[in-house]
């Protein structure tokens, strides 16, 4: 086991983290890490549950003083967003996170880090380590499949957890307490195509639009950043008018939460117009480049010849889907009208598939008012169904309300200033975090989050401050020892 992090402070905090990126984890192959967590708390004496979904429940008594001081929850989730650079040899369901420091940073070489939610994790494993720390009843929940469905919080049972407050351990900047988070749904379309047979005097290219940054589809949605399959149509669009380019086969994106970073599609273009094309190809990285050029410094597009595929997308299914991803919405669509600087209603275009007559595309809608997401589900719906898809909606899950008179909110606010002589900043999230989905199940629960400050999550640049981590577990030890009495 690597122990690169072992001079950081806090100790301990930083060497379960360090533990948990060498277990492999991504997102519905937690399989180890829940018997990891499971055993982790039996080690320690303390009541162990595992659901039937692989959510993790630690119990931990009061410490003595403390069993008038009502129950806390402390929630995190165990799985991990599996990015990587295309460069990087990486298996995320065999290989251990290869983590190191860079100056105020934690990152991981040329794959995402599993700070979210690893050091919310690490810190709850602390907790329940240390035996001097000031607390009353303690509960971990430890929940499962939260980056790709939010499985583990939507099968949360009734009756499992005893306490009053859920301090939920999944957000990003330290300093910031967050009483609130945005729904989302996944939006779903399908079209059928033929296989037509590939004519004579043709060559074939692989178009790929590679090297971007990616990123959290809700966090980062505001920072502009490209969306490797919206770019890559933009494209085709053109070189099927201008270029009489057939599409043989697309694959862009691979996360439903993430900004796609790479797309690729395989298409054929008649000989006679093949230096045209690759002039085209030129100049659109070009303007491209200049586009994003303050964003996306790396971003490449390329056309490389390729092996002759053995066949092609029928061309009216081609031109329907085509025109169906370049008129898609995508990136911000609205603000919060009483926060101007937060997201209230987005989309990701994340992911587009073609394989054995079937194109499959998949957005991620997101917003903080249940009626714009419903909304933008059928400006989807039209859009797609108007080019001949087949439209569904799934996943789809609740956002947090914000309630401004929360108990601890009060009471972390008043921690915090006394703690670092300042008042942190009260906020909504756009992003999905599981307070909602089990505050639903548990309605009498007091809920908030916190954490250190991770940048740019779901993405290979992911990176969390040292400093903030600290200052985060301080904030915690502090909050702990001042919950309220019931």
């Amino acid at each position: 086991m690597s122990n690169v992090l072992g001079n950081l402070n806090p100790t301990a905090l930083w060497e379960n983290f360090e533990s948990l990126c060498n277990i492999p984890r991504p997102s519905k192959k937690e399989s180890r890490i829940i018997e990891y967590v499971k055993d982790f708390g039996e080690k320690l004496g303390l009541k162990t549950i595992v659901d039937e979904v692989g959510n993790v429940i630690i119990k931990k008594p009061a410490t003595a003083g403390m069993e008038n001081r009502k129950g806390v929850v402390l929630q995190g989730h165990l799985d991990i967003v599996p990015q990587k650079n295309s460069d990087t040899e990486h298996d995320f369901e065999k290989d251990p996170i290869q983590v190191y420091i860079d100056g105020e940073w934690v990152t991981a070489k040329g794959t995402t880090l599993g700070s979210d939610n690893g050091i919310g994790i690490a810190a709850a494993m602390t907790v329940l380590q240390f035996t001097d720390l000031q607390h009353g009843p303690l509960e971990v929940l430890f929940t499962v499949d939260e980056e790709t469905g939010m499985t583990g919080a939507f099968g949360l049972k009734p009756g499992l957890l005893d306490g009053d407050i859920l301090i939920n351990m999944d957000s990003e900047d330290e300093g910031e307490l967050y009483i609130g988070c945005a729904g989302g749904v996944n939006s779903n379309a399908k079209f059928h195509y033929s296989e037509e047979a590939v004519s004579q005097d043709i060559y074939a290219y692989k178009l790929q639009i590679t090297g971007l940054r990616g990123g959290h589809s809700g966090i980062d949605i505001p920072l502009g950043r490209g969306n490797s399959n919206k770019l890559l149509i933009r494209y085709l669009w053109q070189g099927i008018k201008r270029h009489n380019l057939r599409l043989a086969s697309i694959d862009g994106g691979s996360l439903r939460n993430t900004i796609p970073r790479e797309s690729f599609a395989v298409v054929t273009v008649p000989k006679s117009n093949e230096k045209i094309f690759l002039t085209c190809v030129e100049k659109f990285a070009s303007l491209i480049s200049k586009e994003l050029s303050a964003i996306e410094p790396n971003m490449k597009f390329e056309a490389i010849p390729t092996e002759m595929p053995q066949s092609l997308i029928d061309t009216k299914t081609q031109n329907n889907f085509v025109k169906a991803i370049y008129g898609c919405p995508n990136g911000v669509m609205s603000m919060i009208t009483d926060m101007p600087d937060v997201v209230e209603t987005s989309t990701n275009l994340a992911i587009i598939k073609s394989k054995n007559g079937i194109i499959e595309i998949c957005a991620l809608l997101r917003s903080s008012v249940e009626s714009k997401k419903e909304d933008l589900c059928n400006m989807m719906q039209c859009v797609f169904e108007l080019a001949g898809a087949e439209v569904e909606h799934s996943g789809s899950y609740p956002g947090w309300k914000p309630n401004v008179n929360s108990p601890i909110l009060n009471t972390m606010k008043e921690v915090y200033n006394n703690k670092f002589g300042k008042i942190p900043e009260v906020k909504v999230i756009h992003a999905g975090l599981e307070c909602g989905i089990i505050g639903d199940v548990y309605p009498n629960l007091d809920l908030i989050s916190f954490g250190p400050t991770i940048r740019f999550p779901h993405s290979p640049d992911e990176k969390v401050n040292i400093k903030t981590v600290e200052k985060f577990w301080d904030f915690l030890l502090e909050a702990l020892k001042n919950i309220p009495k019931k």
